[in-house]
């Protein structure tokens, strides 16, 4: 059976760096950060101070205050994300239409705020005093059941949890069910919001996070004194629809997206394995899913976490799958500005891929100031780069040895 073409017509997000589309695009151009110092708990006990926290959070703007009282931040951050790329997409979810509109929406680790708020209650006042929301509100899959109520998405509903890969994979798997003719679109991205004691402490334990005391700085992927990564939250949300339905509705197309990787390291619970072997594989992958040589991709937004083996292993990558021609390549971390969405990571980045594709343009590492021998790429250091981008593509690597690629292409009818 003949493969459907897959186009973007719709973009939502939340982020550190801004609650819409405009804004996030903007900031992320200009280098503009969305670091800083962390309020959402007392960091006093912690060595890690700063984060990518979401500013101005208003939910009421999306969702009945009833509502929002039974929804976990990621999931609210996830249905403004949705409602938003809808509005954008000028999508008209119909009676006729909502069985073959689906949602694939991903989280790493779902409702952490409010396992913490529950537990605290259970422990001080016993169980009767848990909420019976309790379960539906912690439960990663949830962000993708609340888009399908809220939205009357009734087409396949699902969820990718895999780690940082959660919002990567969950596209790529929504890009195939429109491709094999399952669905003629679908609502697909991650959504996050770790921002708790619990994941504070994990990481900080696990000597992941960034303990600098300079918010603005602390996120520098590739740079010799990178020292960790920076915790964020947010969501990011794609419409991905069939070509023919797009056609036939008159929607404005930002993208295509025309391959996806996704391969396991078979190596470690949170180490890349060696070189990123793994990454080579998921890259090749989306590379030959496209059917395109590899030479053709102008952009690579990297997973870049600031992270001293995966900034080196990402990078041998990167050469392994594009030889010499890797140095041709603009290759960007927006985690430097944003800092890691975690599971909503993917979808911001798969977001920004489609950015540059449309305004021929590629967003800047930011926080680039000393070399590193073993990160010796074109990382479009602190600045933008004014680059026609006809193929950009997205890595996302995850804890469990989770690799996941995106490929978009400039959309031609």
């Amino acid at each position: 059976m003949e493969k459907r073409r897959v186009v973007v017509t719709g973009l939502g997000a939340v982020t550190p760096v801004g609650n819409t589309i405009d804004t996030i695009w903007d900031n992320l151009i200009q280098g503009n950060s969305g670091i800083d110092f962390l309020t959402r708990i007392n960091t006093e006990d912690f060595p890690a101070k700063v984060s990518g926290e979401i500013k101005d959070w208003d939910p009421s703007l999306y969702m009945e205050k009833k509502e929002a009282k039974r929804m976990d931040l990621f999931t609210q951050y996830a249905v403004a994300s949705a409602k938003m790329a809808v509005d954008d997409a000028k999508l008209d979810i119909t009676d006729e239409l909502a069985p073959r509109v689906g949602v694939w929406i991903g989280s790493g680790i779902g409702g952490m705020t409010t396992y913490h708020e529950q537990f605290e209650k259970y422990q001080k006042k016993g169980y009767r005093r848990v909420s019976p929301f309790f379960v539906p509100m912690l439960i990663p899959d949830m962000a993708a059941g609340q888009v399908s109520i809220q939205l009357g998405a009734k087409g396949i509903n699902s969820c990718s949890v895999t780690a940082c890969a959660s919002g990567t994979n969950s596209i790529g798997d929504a890009f195939k069910v429109i491709e094999r003719g399952d669905a003629d679109v679908m609502i697909a991205g991650g959504a996050e919001a770790p921002l708790t004691e619990m994941a504070f402490a994990g990481f900080s334990t696990a000597k992941a996070l960034s303990f600098s005391d300079d918010p603005k700085t602390a996120s520098r992927p590739f740079d010799k004194n990178r020292n960790g990564f920076v915790m964020g939250e947010g969501a990011g949300t794609l419409i991905l629809e069939s070509l023919e339905s797009a056609q036939k509705r008159g929607a404005t197309i930002y993208a295509e997206i025309v391959g996806y990787g996704s391969a396991g390291d078979a190596y470690h619970i949170t180490a890349p394995a060696p070189e990123g072997e793994g990454a080579v594989r998921a890259m090749n992958q989306a590379i030959e899913d496209a059917g395109v040589e590899a030479s053709a991709i102008d952009y690579i937004n990297a997973h870049g976490t600031s992270t001293e083996l995966n900034d080196k292993f990402e990078t041998m990558a990167i050469k392994h799958v594009f030889g010499e021609g890797a140095y041709d390549i603009a290759v960007s971390s927006t985690k430097s500005m944003t800092g890691h969405l975690l599971g909503a990571a993917g979808a911001v980045e798969a977001i920004a891929c489609v950015k540059a594709i449309e305004n021929s343009i590629v967003p800047p590492t930011i926080n680039y100031e000393t070399p590193d021998s073993d990160c010796d790429l074109d990382y479009v250091p602190n600045e933008a780069k004014q680059k026609e981008v006809n193929y950009a593509l997205s890595n996302s690597l995850g804890f469990g040895g989770h690799n996941a690629t995106l490929l978009f292409k400039k959309y031609e009818s």
